[in-house]
């Protein structure tokens, strides 16, 4: 039978008095302080960041090249 990992990390203190439980799935952690717990998750900013930057260039893009390749249809018109 296959182990799985183990879920949790060892458990440690900071200097403020937190004790943090590092967490493999979903990746974050457990921070103890007076008494309350709190998860937080391990999001890189930075990469939020670029995603975002990415999506409004590739957007901006697309609508550029929209307004200045236009297709020759709305200029048409029927005769009659």
């Amino acid at each position: 039978m296959e182990q799985l990992p183990p879920l949790f990390g060892e458990p440690y203190e900071t200097q403020d008095g937190t004790t943090v439980i590092p967490v493999s799935r979903p990746v974050g952690v457990f921070a103890i302080r007076e008494g309350q717990v709190k998860w937080e998750p391990a999001v890189d900013a930075t990469r939020v960041a670029l995603l975002a930057v990415t999506t409004g260039l590739v957007a901006a893009t697309l609508g550029t090249l929209a307004v200045l390749r236009r297709p020759p249809w709305p200029d048409v018109s029927l005769r009659r």
